[in-house]
């Protein structure tokens, strides 16, 4: 009884491990994305670029993270300000991660965003 409660405890700890080891990464580039949104919004408040390039950037962002994020998916408002300047920018990424699990394939939906969120 003792030894099959203790190949049960180990097989649950390695099962946590395995999932953790699966998971957790994607999570930490979601957080990472998420710090380099709320940067950008800050940074671009004062920046003359248009929405495309705005996309542009959170785009290749997103390939060197390994985020599988589409074009289509970057919502990007710029409104106010004078000159090309935006008095606020609100960006948003909407993106979906397929993780397969033995006998549990996972999809996790991540919906990064910056600034004012009341506009999406």
């Amino acid at each position: 009884m003792n030894r099959l409660k203790a190949i049960l405890t180990v097989a649950v700890i390695a099962i946590g491990f395995y999932v953790g080891y699966k998971v957790l990464p994607v999570y930490f580039a979601n957080f990472t994305f998420q710090d380099f949104l709320d940067s950008q919004v800050r940074t671009d408040v004062y920046g003359n670029h248009s929405e495309v390039e705005i996309r542009e950037i959170v785009m290749k962002k997103a390939r060197e993270s390994d985020i599988p994020l589409k074009y289509e998916g970057i919502k990007v408002i710029r409104s106010g300000g004078a000159g090309g300047v935006a008095a606020s920018e609100s960006i948003s990424a909407d993106y979906t991660v397929h993780i397969d699990l033995p006998l549990y394939p996972l999809d996790l939906h991540f919906h990064p965003h910056s600034g004012d969120s009341t506009k999406f």
